[in-house]
């Protein structure tokens, strides 16, 4: 599986205007809603937030993962999104996150949500990743990324 076959470009948004963890988690399930990726935003959004409840996915690094397992996705999809000041995710390492990588999956696809969860880590552990994630100027050019490194990993 390559995150280019779960992302959609409409579903990358280098520019949040949320401020919080909660109105950044509210604003990328607004993104693959708007897509047509997730029928249900009420019902994503819950799954999503009761998720984040149980446990943080601010995994350090200044990333998040934040993800929600509900029938409203009929299959695993991604979003990114950038806010554009740092916010508070209780991540782990006690930092401020930047880029923040949503999943949403129904609940009986538990291989590829976890195929996915590998894949953005392998991608994320390399500083000159995160690092051109951080400076790619819009949506086109973080797809792109995603895609040359895609195809430096292979399957």
């Amino acid at each position: 599986m390559l995150l280019t076959d779960i992302l959609a470009l409409e579903c990358i948004k280098p520019r949040m205007r949320a401020t919080d963890k909660a109105s950044a988690i509210a604003e990328l399930v607004d993104l693959v809603c708007a897509a047509g990726k997730v029928t249900d935003r009420e019902q994503m959004l819950q799954a999503t937030l009761a998720r984040e409840a149980t446990r943080t996915t601010g995994i350090g690094s200044g990333l998040a993962i934040p993800h929600g397992k509900c029938a409203a996705a009929k299959e695993l999809v991604m979003a990114i999104g950038r806010p554009a000041r740092p916010i508070d995710f209780d991540s782990i390492d006690g930092q401020p996150v930047s880029i923040i990588i949503f999943l949403a999956s129904p609940p009986d696809k538990t291989g590829p949500h976890i195929q996915a969860l590998a894949r953005i880590s392998r991608h994320m552990s390399d500083e000159r990743f995160r690092q051109a994630l951080l400076e790619a100027p819009g949506a086109e050019d973080i797809y792109k990324l995603i895609a040359e490194w895609e195809a430096k990993l292979g399957d």
